[in-house]
């Protein structure tokens, strides 16, 4: 895959670098005003016209280079001014929102390479490398679809949490518990399709993409030894992973999304456990033990995946 500079695709402005405490908030206005926020794509009010200054249009992207969340980038879908530390993406050729959708991916997907107050991306975002075109496993997404929430299939009401009737088992009962053999990220090739996971606390640990074939299968879960320690994640597909502070959990039994993510929000509830100092290594997690829902002192799958399917939007999963 021939990788490229980001600014070879898109022509890249800074944003307005308006301080929203100046303009005059309209919640009938048609402009959108953005900050460094990763939520609500960046939209924080709606504004007046600001002396007279046209608005970004419709249909660019938008980068933050500051902030918590660093290179959070969104296609924004009304006209808009930004705040400081804002790029805007111009693409130089015609572009159709999937393929924006996947540069947005490419961009969040540097996102480690910078760290708030520290190493920040606004001297060196214009050379970050992505795919020079989207890869044909993108073309066939349906971008209706991926904005589309669909409603729960099971009725909420039929379960409830009683986690005194709940019963221990032994982590090793459940799962075989190791550690990743991949090789660390400075020694792997950038711009493929394979996930790779570090010890991130976000975007289930994804940190970057390589091209070397994945390792590890899909259906495992990722706990964190060190760096953000303590937090799980469910892996929908297959995946390279550091060797370093990621631990994976392999199930004797058969998982599936809804299974993983209930599995996984408990273990997390004993993050508070472990801290830098305290690493959540391979032993300590063959004395975990997980409070389950059970049926007959086995665990009670069924229930478990039910509930899931339950919430609110489940049917995304």
């Amino acid at each position: 895959m021939k990788l490229i500079k980001i600014s070879e695709l898109f022509e890249i402005t800074y944003g307005n670098q308006f301080d929203i405490n100046k303009m005059e908030i309209l919640d009938d206005s048609e402009i959108n005003f953005i900050s460094r926020s990763s939520q609500n794509m960046g939209i924080v009010a709606k504004v007046e016209r600001f002396n007279d200054k046209e608005p970004f249009q419709e249909g660019l992207i938008t980068v933050t280079l500051g902030g918590t969340y660093l290179l959070s980038a969104f296609i924004q879908q009304k006209p808009f001014y930004t705040a400081q530390n804002i790029k805007v993406l111009r693409p130089k050729k015609i572009m159709s929102e999937l393929e924006k959708l996947y540069y947005c991916f490419c961009i969040k997907s540097n996102r480690f390479k910078y760290t708030s107050h520290g190493r920040e991306a606004n001297s060196t975002f214009n050379d970050i490398l992505v795919p020079a075109e989207m890869p044909d496993s993108w073309r066939n997404l349906d971008t209706k679809e991926l904005n589309t929430l669909k409603k729960s299939p099971v009725s909420q009401n039929n379960f409830i949490l009683d986690t005194d009737k709940w019963e221990w088992f032994n982590l090793p009962d459940l799962f075989n518990i190791s550690a990743s053999r991949d090789k660390l990220s400075d020694d792997l090739t950038e711009g493929g399709n394979t996930p790779y996971v570090t010890s991130s606390e976000t975007h289930n640990g994804v940190t970057s993409f390589f091209e070397e074939d994945p390792t590890n299968k899909a259906g495992t879960i990722t706990a964190n030894r060190g760096g953000s320690v303590g937090y799980f994640f469910y892996q929908p597909v297959d995946y390279l992973a550091t060797p370093v502070d990621v631990r994976i959990l392999t199930p004797k039994f058969d998982i599936d999304v809804f299974l993983g993510l209930f599995i996984k929000t408990v273990l997390q509830l004993e993050k508070y456990r472990y801290n830098y100092s305290r690493k959540m290594g391979s032993d300590r997690l063959r004395e975990f033990k997980i409070k389950l829902p059970s049926n007959g002192h086995i665990p009670d799958w069924d229930f478990m995946r039910n509930y899931i399917k339950s919430l609110p939007y489940s049917a995304n999963l």
